[in-house]
């Protein structure tokens, strides 16, 4: 069983255009998500995809293994599944696929293994998202952090923009989590996901997830514990990721 990551990352971004080369201290923020997970040493393969030439040009200066894409794509996981398949190599059906989004400059490579866990586990399990402890109740009510609620097993039921579970107050033992973009697929499931049509929950909460419960497939959360790591939705964000970028562990690494 092989693994295989892509990268999406593409400019025209509706709330931040250009984010993938907006500089982060003082380096592109695609640069700071490709180098970190090229440090986890399990990849079989591991792929920028871009429909840009802005992005394809900064990525071969890097020597990124970067694939082009049609500029057609609304979801990462369409460009993610072109990208696999024209990525050269021969790809089987249980295979697993790993979408690391563009716009987390501050991941870790043990989010990477985490997030893939589920799926050398269990033959049974076709997908899992990274799914990480609320720290703060500030990130709990922030519409650009997805919730996720889950069963008793770990399978999703529902990702919302909204601050769920509802509570009167926020606190730790709420044990809310989110979505931190990492997701694992199998081959052949990534092929049948976007095969399905997008689902009315999926457009009302702009989230790729509720596409899969809605068609009745379930989808294994990877648990991770809080960690001062921050996605970039928009260009407020930036402050926030450079405060703690240079306090991370990995600064000095790539």
């Amino acid at each position: 069983m092989k693994i295989f990551g892509v990268v999406p990352a593409r400019m025209g971004s509706s709330r931040f255009y250009g984010k993938p080369l907006h500089p982060i201290c003082e380096r592109p923020m695609i640069e700071h998500v490709f180098e970190r997970a090229k440090l986890f040493n399990h990849w079989d393969a591991l792929y920028l995809a871009t429909c840009d030439q802005e992005i394809a040009d900064f990525a071969n200066q890097k020597s990124y293994p970067t694939i082009m894409t049609s500029n057609t794509h609304t979801r990462c996981l369409d460009r993610v599944a072109e990208a696999i398949e024209n990525c050269g190599q021969t790809v089987e059906e249980n295979d697993i696929i790993v979408c690391v989004q563009g716009d987390e400059p501050m991941l870790h490579p043990d989010m990477i293994e985490k997030a893939i866990h589920p799926l050398k586990e269990n033959n049974d399990i076709n997908c899992s998202v990274l799914a990480m402890d609320i720290g703060t109740e500030e990130q709990f009510i922030n519409p650009d952090t997805v919730k996720i609620i889950h069963d008793l097993k770990g399978d999703v039921l529902y990702t919302s923009r909204s601050p769920i579970p509802h509570c009167k107050s926020f606190g730790q033992d709420l044990e809310a989590k989110r979505i931190y973009g990492i997701f694992a697929f199998r081959w052949h499931f990534l092929k049948t996901f976007n095969a399905l049509p997008e689902s009315p929950l999926e457009q009302k909460e702009a989230c790729d997830s509720n596409r899969i419960m809605d068609h009745g497939f379930r989808q294994r959360i990877a648990p991770y514990p809080y960690k001062a790591s921050f996605s970039v939705d928009s260009p407020s964000d930036i402050e926030l990721v450079e405060k703690h970028m240079k306090q991370d562990s990995l600064w000095e690494s790539y």
